[in-house]
C-alpha cells in the first residue's frame, strides 16, 4: 500500500483567514445590498485587525469613514475584499496589488469570460498574492472574528467548504438549532486559485475545527484532493462531503460497457472509500453526522489517555414506550446496525431497575419508570453501556422535555443529564438520545458533555451508521505505480480487438491463440493452424454479440464457412479474428475497464462480466493504478465475490492472477493517456488463472 503524506500547507492563507487588515471595497450602508453585509461583517472584527471601507461616494458605517479608494487608505491592506461591479473588479484588484495586499475576496464575477477570470488569477498569484473567487460568498472564520460574507455563521467546530453559498447558510441554520456551528466557511467560488483542495488541506491542521464538511461540484486536481482527504482521516479528522450527479450521465452511450459503469458520482464514491472519507447524500445528512462526531470528539478529549475509542456495530435500545423503542431498532437494523439481544445478566441488572413486566431483552422499554423517577435514565443508561453487551446506547422518547411541562423539574433533569453524560465518559462508549424536546436546559447540558441530541430517530440512526463508516475505515490508499521499466510504446489504429490486444499482451494480459483475417479461405487457413473448436469475432464492432459478430464453438471448416458468410452480411465487417476457445471448468466472467475522468484521471472498475455486464451493474471502483492487493480488494466488494471465492462446493477461481489481470488493465490505460476508455470484456477468471476474450479502447478526440 502506498504511503499516504500529508500535503504541503497552502502558502498565504494566513492572510484570508486572519489578516492584519481588511479593506471592503463596494462597502454600503444600504442593508439591502452585499456591501452592507460584507462590511459590517469585517466591522465585526475590528478589536483584532484594522477595518477599511472602501466607497468612491463617501459615507459611513457604524462610525466608519468610507474612504474613496486604496490608495487612501492609511496603510497597505492585507485582505480586500472585492464587491464591485465586474466591469470594475481587475481595476481594483490591481491597485490593491500596488498597495501590498496579499488576499483577495472576490464577491462579484471575475469578468464576462474564463479568460477574464484566469487572467484576473494571474495577475494576482504572479504578485504572490491568493485569490478566493471570483464568484464567490466569502470567507468566515470564527476562531478569528472574520466575518467576510452575507448570512449568519453560528460558532462551533465544523470547518465548510462550499461552492454554493446558499447551501452553507441551511448547513449553518441545522447546526445552529443543534447547538453547533461553524470554525471556518469558505466559498470557493469559480476556484481561479484557491481551490476545494486548498481550503480542505488548510482545515486539517486547524485545531478549533473537529471536522470537515465539504460540497464540491467541480473537482479541479482530482488526485491532490484524493491525497487531503486522506491526510485528514490519516489526522482523525472526519471529512463529510457532497456532491451532485447520482443520476445517470445522460450522453454517454460510449463505445464500451465502462462508459455506462463509471459514472462521476461513482468515481467520487470510491474515492472518498479510499480516502476514508464519507459520501453523504443532504445537507440534513452531513449535520446530522458532523454533530455526532463532533460530539464523540469532546467526549474523546476528556476520556483517560491512553483508551481508545470502541468501534460502533452493536446498539442498545432505551425508550420511553415500546413502540419508540421498536421504530428506533428497525431503523438502526435498516442501517447495517445490529440491535442484539442482551445477555442474562444484563437483563437481570435491568429487570431491578423497572416495573414488573417492562421490556429488558432490547430494546429495553421503560414502562414509564423515568416520568416516575427521572433518574432511572441515568441507572438503566449506565447499566447498558456498562454491559459490554453494546458498542452504544440510543435512548428515544421524552427525556429532556419535563421541565417544559414542569418547570419546578428543570434542575434534577439537568442532574440527570450530567450522570448520564458521566455514563457515557467512564464507560467509553457514546450515548445518542432522541427526544421530542427542544432547546431545553437538559438538552444544552448534554450538548456541552458531548452527548448528540436529535429530533427524529432516524438521524440518530444515520449519524451511528456513518460513524461506525469511519471507524471501520481502512487505512487511506494512493494509487501507486507498480511499473518500473518504461511503458511499452505501440499504435493503436482504431480502438479495436486486434490493436488493444497487442497492447494488454504487452502488459502480461494472456489472450487465447489468434490470427486475423479478411476473407472466408483466410479463415480456414487460420484455423487450421489455430486447430478446432474455435470462436470467430468481427473486428470494428464495440458490442459484438448484439452485432451478430460472435459465433462460438465452431467445429469444422463448414461450419466456418457458414459462421463467416452470416458474420459477413450482418456486419459488413473488413477483419476477423479467428480465436482458439478458451473454456476452462467453473469459470466466471468479469469485466475490466478503464474510464479516464476529468478530474481524476484514470478510474479502473471491475465487476460482473459478459453481456449482462450492465445489466447486473455489480461493479467497484478505484483509481489507476493500483496494487494487487487493492485489486483483490475490489473484488471481494462485489456482490457475486462469494461465486469467486467458491460457491456450494465449486471451487474458487485464481484470485491473485485476476487481481494481475485487473493490474495489467489499469497500469496500461494510466501509461497510455490518449485513451478514454480502456475495457476487457470478458475476463475469463477460473481455478488455473485469467484469460481475457475481448477487449476494446477508446482514443480521445
Amino acid at each position: 500500500m502506498a504511503q499516504v503524506t500529508a500535503p504541503v500547507a497552502p502558502h498565504g492563507l494566513d492572510a484570508l483567514y486572519d489578516p492584519a487588515s481588511v479593506a471592503v471595497v463596494g462597502a454600503s450602508d444600504n442593508p439591502a445590498k452585499w456591501g452592507y453585509w460584507l462590511a459590517s461583517g469585517a466591522l465585526t472584527g475590528r478589536t483584532r485587525r484594522a477595518v477599511h471601507l472602501v466607497n468612491r461616494r463617501g459615507g459611513h458605517l457604524e462610525g466608519e469613514p468610507f474612504l474613496p479608494d486604496l490608495a487612501s487608505l492609511p496603510a497597505p491592506p492585507e485582505h480586500v475584499v472585492v464587491a464591485v461591479p465586474p466591469g470594475q473588479v481587475r481595476p481594483v484588484v490591481a491597485e490593491g496589488i500596488a498597495a501590498g495586499a496579499r488576499c483577495f475576496t472576490v464577491i462579484t464575477s471575475g469578468g464576462a469570460s474564463t479568460d477574464e477570470e484566469r487572467s484576473l488569477a494571474d495577475l494576482v498569484t504572479s504578485n504572490g498574492a491568493r485569490l478566493l473567487g471570483p464568484n464567490c460568498m466569502g470567507v468566515v472564520d470564527t476562531t478569528t472574528q472574520l466575518r467576510l460574507s452575507w448570512g449568519d455563521f453560528p460558532a462551533g467546530g465544523l470547518g465548510l467548504v462550499s461552492q454554493s453559498g446558499n447551501l452553507a447558510l441551511e448547513i449553518g441554520r441545522h447546526l445552529a438549532r443543534a447547538g453547533q456551528g461553524f470554525s471556518r466557511f469558505v466559498s470557493l467560488g469559480n476556484q481561479r486559485d484557491i481551490d476545494a483542495a486548498d481550503a480542505l488541506a488548510s482545515l486539517i491542521a486547524h485545531e478549533p475545527t473537529r471536522a470537515i464538511a465539504a460540497y464540491v461540484e467541480d473537482f479541479r486536481d482530482g488526485r491532490r484532493l484524493a491525497d487531503v482527504l486522506a491526510a485528514a482521516h490519516a489526522a482523525a479528522k472526519p471529512v463529510l462531503l457532497l456532491t451532485v450527479g447520482r443520476s445517470a450521465a445522460s450522453g454517454r452511450a460510449a463505445a464500451s460497457h465502462t462508459g455506462a459503469l463509471v459514472s462521476p458520482y461513482a468515481t467520487v464514491a470510491a474515492v472518498c472509500r479510499d480516502a476514508g472519507a464519507l459520501l453523504l447524500d443532504s445537507a440534513g445528512e452531513l449535520v446530522d453526522v458532523a454533530v455526532h462526531v463532533m460530539a464523540r470528539d469532546v467526549r474523546e478529549r476528556r476520556a483517560p489517555r491512553g483508551r481508545p475509542p470502541v468501534p460502533v456495530r452493536r446498539i442498545a435500545v432505551i425508550g420511553d414506550s415500546g413502540g419508540q423503542g421498536a421504530l428506533a431498532a428497525d431503523a438502526l437494523a435498516a442501517r447495517g446496525l445490529d440491535v442484539p439481544a442482551l445477555s442474562a445478566d444484563t437483563v437481570a441488572s435491568l429487570g431491578a431497575l423497572l416495573p414488573s413486566g417492562a421490556g429488558t431483552a432490547n430494546p429495553v422499554d421503560l414502562a414509564g419508570a423515568g416520568e416516575a423517577d427521572l433518574g432511572t435514565y441515568a441507572r438503566v443508561a449506565a447499566t447498558a453501556l456498562h454491559s459490554g453487551d453494546a458498542d452504544a446506547v440510543v435512548l428515544t422518547g421524552y427525556f429532556g422535555d419535563y421541565a417544559t411541562a414542569h418547570p419546578a423539574q428543570a434542575d434534577r433533569e439537568c442532574e440527570v443529564a450530567q450522570a448520564l453524560a458521566d455514563a457515557s465518559l467512564a464507560s467509553g462508549r457514546p450515548l445518542v438520545v432522541h427526544t421530542m424536546a427542544r432547546d431545553t436546559p437538559a438538552l444544552t447540558v448534554l450538548r456541552e458533555r458531548g452527548i448528540p441530541v436529535y429530533e427524529r430517530v432516524e438521524q440518530a440512526a444515520t449519524a451511528l451508521a456513518a460513524a461506525a463508516r469511519l471507524d471501520t475505515a481502512a487505512p487511506p490508499v494512493r494509487p501507486a505505480r507498480t511499473r518500473t521499466a518504461p511503458a511499452p510504446t505501440y499504435e493503436l489504429e482504431d480502438g479495436g480487438y486486434e490493436s488493444v490486444r497487442e497492447l494488454l499482451a504487452s502488459y502480461g494480459l494472456a489472450f487465447p491463440v489468434a490470427e486475423f483475417v479478411g476473407d472466408a479461405d483466410a479463415a480456414v487457413a487460420a484455423a487450421q493452424r489455430t486447430g478446432f473448436p474455435l470462436a470467430l469475432k468481427a473486428m470494428g464492432l464495440a458490442h459484438k454479440t448484439e452485432a451478430g459478430g460472435v459465433a462460438l464453438g465452431i467445429g469444422d471448416e463448414r461450419a466456418l464457412r457458414s459462421a463467416f458468410e452470416r458474420m459477413s452480411a450482418a456486419t459488413g465487417a473488413a477483419r476477423y479474428a479467428v480465436e482458439a476457445m478458451a473454456t476452462p471448468a467453473y469459470a466466471r466472467e468479469l469485466i475490466v475497464g478503464v474510464r479516464r475522468d476529468a478530474a481524476f484521471g484514470p478510474v479502473v472498475m471491475v465487476g460482473a462480466g459478459g453481456v449482462t455486464a450492465e445489466l447486473q451493474a455489480d461493479t467497484a471502483l478505484a483509481l489507476a493504478p493500483l496494487t494487487p492487493a487493492r485489486a483483490r480488494a475490489l473484488l471481494a466488494e462485489l456482490r457475486h465475490a462469494p461465486l469467486l471465492t467458491g460457491w456450494r462446493g465449486a471451487p474458487g477461481v485464481h484470485l491473485e492472477a485476476a487481481a494481475a489481470a485487473v493490474c495489467a488493465v489499469a497500469l496500461a490505460a494510466a501509461d497510455h493517456p490518449e485513451l478514454t476508455d480502456l475495457e476487457v470484456n470478458p475476463l475469463l477468471v477460473h481455478p488455473g488463472g485469467a484469460i481475457a476474450l475481448d477487449a476494446h479502447g477508446v482514443r480521445g478526440s
